[in-house]
């Protein structure tokens, strides 16, 4: 299967979710890369093991975006491709956007929000540019807008539905009550919503579908009801590759299904995570105040009125800190039984696809 991305070609319809803090950096993403699929970074927070991230946050984030693109270039050994994943709610969204493309990225990935103008920052650059959306109705803001604004449309689209890790794109009630659309109406209803627009533009915007693909029999299906392609993140945590501590494999390996919780994120939006010790203690009552803060999401209320950071909770997380670290998967990570490579994940999910297509 070779995919053309407006002029771009990926050998496999797999994209890498990226995964922040520090989870999907060059390593998951150059490897993912190297198997013909999308390897993705993750941006948010990635100087963070820099020496003067703490001092100056901006510039060891830009920095260590440059070196992890570099890099996964390298590994990748020119096959795929390499996006990153820039977050609508980050601080610095435009100067993160233009750095990641000015490092030689194949793709943005942007979602947490709507990216209303991300065309404007990819425009005159040969980076492809896609937004993550959770319903038809942000398929249609994004194409109207994309369209009567800037004359353009997604080069890709990516679906993160409901059984998604880490924030979610629904209302807590709808979560809460098993009421959120499932992935294949989305992506019947995405799919037709985006119509116009391609015979407009007289090109396709292919679309992804994410949230809770775990087989290739997922991906199989995903593909018969028209999906180009899907993204699949919390199977790639339990890769040797992976950029995260062993403890937090270790975490998703034994995650069991009672463990894996809705929570309410300090920036607003409910989000699943493994219930470990830190969230055990903020469910009774405790709190654990930023000592300082780096600016890193513009939602976030800040100071004393979160009962914890998001972001040095899911800076502990990757380094392994079981006890203080927020651990985001999505629904299927109880399903995840050991620690496998990039290749042979790839190889099982790619050989079960084609077994379910024929």
């Amino acid at each position: 299967m070779n995919l053309n991305l407006n002029g771009k070609l990926l050998k496999h319809g797999i994209i890498q979710g990226g995964m922040g803090v520090g989870v999907s950096l060059s390593e998951l993403a150059g490897n993912v890369a190297k198997e013909g699929c999308m390897g993705v970074i993750s941006s948010v927070n990635i100087g963070y093991k820099e020496s003067d991230f703490l001092k100056n946050p901006f510039e060891a984030n830009m920095r260590a975006l440059k070196y992890h693109i570099q890099r996964a270039k390298e590994i990748s050994q020119g096959n795929g491709l390499i996006a990153v994943n820039i977050m609508v709610a980050v601080s610095h969204y435009a100067e993160t956007v233009k750095c990641a493309i000015e490092s030689g990225a194949d793709a943005i990935i942007s979602g947490a929000g709507l990216p209303l103008n991300l065309p404007e920052y990819v425009k005159d650059t040969k980076a492809l540019y896609a937004p993550i959306v959770s319903s038809k109705k942000a398929a249609e803001l994004l194409c109207k807008r994309f369209s009567k604004k800037y004359n353009s449309i997604p080069d890709f689209m990516v679906i993160e539905g409901s059984k998604a890790g880490g924030h979610l794109g629904f209302s807590n009630k709808e979560l809460e009550d098993h009421t959120c659309q499932d992935n294949l109406t989305i992506l019947s209803e995405v799919l037709e919503t985006i119509k116009p627009y391609e015979e407009k533009f007289k090109r396709k915007i292919n679309v992804f579908l994410g949230g809770g693909i775990f087989t290739g029999q997922d991906m199989a299906t995903a593909l018969k009801n028209g999906a180009s392609g899907v993204q699949i993140g919390t199977r790639f945590i339990a890769t040797k590759e992976c950029d995260a501590s062993e403890t937090f494999k270790d975490v998703i390996v034994n995650a069991k299904e009672s463990d894996i919780r809705i929570i309410k994120s300090p920036v607003g939006m409910p989000a699943r995570a493994v219930f470990t010790p830190l969230l055990q203690n903020l469910e009774k009552g405790k709190t654990f105040f930023a000592k300082r803060c780096n600016n890193c999401l513009k939602a976030c209320p800040k100071g004393d009125k979160i009962p914890y950071c998001i972001s040095r909770a899911l800076i502990e997380a990757v380094k392994g800190n079981r006890e203080e670290g927020l651990f985001f998967c999505g629904e299927n990570a109880s399903r995840v039984s050991k620690i496998v490579t990039v290749k042979d994940l790839i190889n099982e999910i790619l050989v079960d696809c084609n077994n379910n297509l024929n």
